[in-house]
């Protein structure tokens, strides 16, 4: 008696990418469905440098999934510098300033 054996599967493409489709010749050609853009909607924040950072995280919107963690280090880099310079340089708080 033969033992069934399945065939293996061919390797799947990552989350969020698009597996290449092959062609008729032997070429593989990229598959239409490629990244998308999520769509999410931002309300800005009123701080022109954090609304700058965040918008940088559209640049995602067009990279396959291993290319999102550089875009999220850098607006994760800019957001921490503008923090700390709000550390640096604070607002007066409610109580200072009165005679």
């Amino acid at each position: 008696m033969t033992e069934y054996r399945p065939e293996p599967e061919a390797p799947s493409a990552a989350p969020g990418t698009a597996a290449p489709a092959p062609a008729g010749d032997g070429e593989t050609v990229p598959d239409p469905a490629g990244p998308e853009p999520l769509g999410v909607e931002r309300t800005p924040t009123g701080r022109p440098e954090v609304d700058a950072a965040l918008d940088r995280l559209a640049d995602a919107d067009h990279l396959p999934a291993e290319g999102h963690v550089a875009v999220y280090e850098d607006v994760h880099r800019e957001l921490r510098d503008v923090l700390t310079a709000l550390d640096a340089h604070p607002a007066p708080g409610p109580y200072e300033h009165r005679s």
